[in-house]
């Protein structure tokens, strides 16, 4: 298959795009830049000009293509629904594209929000529906598509895609931790937070494209449940800092804007993922990676 990738330059879009090479697939990444076009290519990629505001460019990508990956978003925390217009806008129109051609559509999400009280299912909905929700509703929109001619599905990734040269919600806790001598915790730690390796995600990526049906949810989880404790006295070994745990007070002072994130529940199965996929994760756990120096640098 030629696939067509979105956010091809980023953490877990270059895994994928080394994923579905490998595996013996063309790609053609979307680049904003000359640096990122020059990294597809390097790769053995073509390099598709153009960003998420630019609709002709996408258009052009899905058209061309036997397959999508859309993993780009504009992550503006300042703007939050421009991001959502943005989203929801490039995601329709790629969609329109594909539609009636039976391709395949990956769509990235998270599984933050999904549920409380318990761990995230497959079969669990995404509460946010239309244009002004979360993403622009962007995963019920892909999925929708489903029954307009698009093999459409929804990748959901655990809050730590982990690995060495991770820039996430870990690395910000690491650069807190050195930034104020002690590696924190929320409350008692028993948050619990879902990982998975970037290799392991892209590996799933791969495996939707070529074998997923229609219309399903999948999770890119590897381990379901990691106490946030334990990520914190993890990151304090590596560190060579204390632990501590910080009140809600000291929160935002002490974590940044990964401080909203760090005390939230967000964890879930891949039960069903990894039945239907045939799916086995095998890279390393975030406490592996975190112990072997991947969140040490300075």
């Amino acid at each position: 298959m030629r696939v067509f990738v979105t956010g091809a330059t980023g953490w877990i879009g270059s895994a994928t795009v080394d994923e579905l090479l490998g595996a013996g697939h063309e790609v053609a990444g979307l680049a904003r830049s000359d640096a990122g076009a020059a990294a597809l290519e390097g790769k053995g990629a073509v390099a598709v000009r153009g960003n998420l505001d630019d609709l002709d460019s996408l258009r052009r990508g899905a058209g061309e293509s036997d397959a999508v990956v859309h993993l780009a978003n504009k992550h503006d925390w300042a703007n939050p629904s421009d991001n959502d217009r943005t989203e929801r806008a490039a995601v329709e129109a790629m969609l329109e594209t594909l539609a009636g051609s039976e391709r395949p559509f990956a769509i990235a999400n998270g599984i933050s929000g999904l549920v409380r009280g318990r761990a995230a299912l497959e079969s669990d909905p995404s509460p946010a529906v239309g244009p002004g929700s979360d993403r622009g509703g962007s995963e019920n929109l892909a999925l929708d598509y489903a029954s307009r001619g698009v093999r459409s599905m929804a990748v959901r990734f655990a809050p730590s895609v982990h690995g060495a040269g991770d820039w996430g919600f870990v690395t910000w806790l690491a650069e807190a931790a050195r930034r104020s001598g002690v590696s924190g915790y929320l409350g008692d730690g028993s948050a619990q937070w879902s990982a998975v390796h970037r290799t392991d995600a892209a590996r799933l990526i791969r495996i939707g494209l070529e074998s997923a049906p229609a219309g399903v949810r999948l999770h890119a989880v590897a381990e379901e449940s990691v106490p946030t404790r334990a990520i914190a006295e993890a990151l304090a070994e590596a560190l060579g800092l204390p632990t501590a745990s910080i009140g809600p007070a000291e929160a935002d002072a002490h974590f940044g804007v990964v401080g909203t994130f760090f005390g939230l529940d967000m964890h879930a199965s891949s039960a069903y993922t990894r039945e239907l996929l045939s799916w086995k994760p095998a890279g390393p756990t975030l406490i592996e990676d975190i112990l072997s120096g991947a969140y040490s640098g300075a």
